[in-house]
């Protein structure tokens, strides 16, 4: 398991903490990950 915690750490699901030690640096929805996304002009997969 990757010892480091993502941003889902902070998540309330139980699907998204599941996956906050995974080695992927994890978005939750809302805006930092919009924000990111347009400012690097990629897009956002669901």
């Amino acid at each position: 398991m990757h010892e480091k915690a993502n941003r889902l750490i902070n998540e309330k699901s139980p699907y998204l903490l599941q996956h906050a030690y995974n080695p992927v640096d994890w978005y939750p929805w809302g805006e930092e990950a919009f924000a990111k996304a347009k400012a690097e002009d990629k897009p956002i997969f669901l």
